[in-house]
């Protein structure tokens, strides 16, 4: 049984096993950002894919995605009826429809996990 005002969740071992092992691996970055445990990093990724859920729901009616290629990410704004180009310079996202780094757009691809994992592999963090 957990303790007073926390619930548990059964996951398979394999789920387990993969999140343990990033934990056990990333543990001096996480501490430096206050994760102190394994139940503390689990519930930080969670909150992390709640928070890139919401971006991607706020933005998916007015951004699709059309292709990924190697450095770039192609996206069709609906708003302004344009097509973005958000591509990787000297190590960050740059939108060069915006001419910036921190737009709706480079945050659209930020919420896109296939190409979070990525960029996240590359060392290429979100402005916010």
């Amino acid at each position: 049984m957990p303790k007073a005002g926390f619930k548990s969740i059964t996951v398979s071992e394999t789920v387990y096993d993969k999140f343990h092992e990033v934990y056990q691996k990333s543990k001096d970055d996480l501490t430096m950002k206050g994760v102190n445990s394994f139940a503390g990093y689990v519930t930080y990724m969670l909150e992390e894919m709640m928070q890139k859920d919401k971006t991607f729901a706020r933005y998916a009616p007015k951004i699709e995605k059309i292709s990924i290629d190697d450095d770039r990410v192609v996206l069709k704004d609906n708003i302004k009826n344009r097509i973005a180009e958000v591509a990787i310079q000297k190590g960050e996202l740059f939108c060069q429809l915006c001419d910036e780094k921190d737009c709706v757009h480079v945050g659209f691809v930020f919420s896109l996990p296939d190409v979070y994992e990525v960029l996240n592999s590359r060392g290429i963090k979100n402005p916010r």
